[in-house]
């Protein structure tokens, strides 16, 4: 008996992709289910060392939900790398910028800090209202509960 294991060859044939929409769903458990799904645990050929993953689509990322105070206590923050170089940014104005944004450092908080994890976010597509250019894959609807 022969324990099988995916190649980089048989996870790209078996790559798919699915639709998620946010609009009412807590910005969390989007994130949380999309980063299975980008990783590929969801399968039974997940192999750690591998991109076993799917394509992911989310859409209506600017009316997902924020839970509790953090619409107002939550801050974005990034550095230039300069002295002074830092800005904030709470997450109700991030939502009226670039509401793409609050989904995909979500989930780029939770890949790999490597050149896989790197390969994983690529698949990640984020969209603020219905419309996304992706009909030609014909992309499942993924249910989040």
């Amino acid at each position: 008996m022969s324990t099988f294991i995916a190649t980089a060859r048989h996870a790209a044939e078996a790559r798919r992709w699915h639709i998620i929409d946010a609009d009412g769903q807590v910005l969390g458990r989007v994130a949380t289910r999309v980063a299975r799904l980008l990783q590929g645990k969801h399968k039974a050929s997940y192999t750690p060392s591998i991109d076993t993953g799917d394509h992911v689509v989310v859409v209506n990322a600017a009316r997902v939900k924020l839970t509790g105070r953090k619409e107002d206590q939550k801050i974005y923050r990034q550095h230039s790398g300069y002295e002074g170089g830092l800005r904030e940014e709470r997450a109700r104005r991030v939502r009226e910028r670039k509401p793409h944004k609050l989904i995909e450092d979500a989930v780029h908080g939770m890949l790999p800090k490597t050149t896989l994890g790197a390969a994983m976010y690529r698949k990640l597509k984020v969209y603020a209202g219905p419309d996304h250019p992706h009909a030609a894959q014909k992309p499942t609807k993924f249910e989040v509960a």
